[in-house]
């Protein structure tokens, strides 16, 4: 990636995921889904560019991809623009225990799970899919233990 070949300066890796994306062209089916049926914290909504939710130390952040293409007009706020097309994908933590709960309350919402199964190391997932057809996950911490 240098292209004069020289060496790069030395920098510790990244700590940890602060935040994670999803696009979707609704944001009140959005909210319905992620906040309403699976009861995430709403840290704020702009308009129809965007929704945050808060889980633990992390933020889930649900993008309207037509909006945040856009060029920002705030200079106090020069995020590049960005989006995605098509089906993305989350995972969120959730224990043994909770999972079974998890389910029940889907199926009961009429959500379809698309997959329920152990992985090698034991670890449990389900998956299904918001209303702008992105892969949610819900697994057990240890999955990447």
């Amino acid at each position: 990636m240098n292209k004069d070949d020289a060496p790069l300066p030395l920098a510790p890796p990244p700590e940890a995921v602060l935040e994670a994306a999803v696009y979707v062209d609704d944001l009140d089916e959005a909210e319905a889904f992620y906040g309403a049926l699976l009861g995430l914290e709403r840290i704020a909504r702009v308009g129809n560019r965007h929704v945050f939710y808060r889980l633990g130390p992390t933020v889930l952040l649900v993008f309207n991809p037509a909006e945040t293409e856009k060029p920002s007009t705030n200079p106090n706020l020069p995020v590049p623009p960005h989006g995605a097309k098509g089906p993305g994908h989350v995972c969120l933590a959730a224990t043994a225990l909770a999972l079974h709960a998890w389910r029940d309350r889907l199926e009961a919402a009429g959500v379809p799970i698309e997959a329920d199964f152990h992985w090698p190391n034991g670890a449990r997932s389900i998956y299904f899919r918001d209303p702008a057809g992105n892969s949610v996950e819900l697994s057990e911490p240890r999955l990447w233990e």
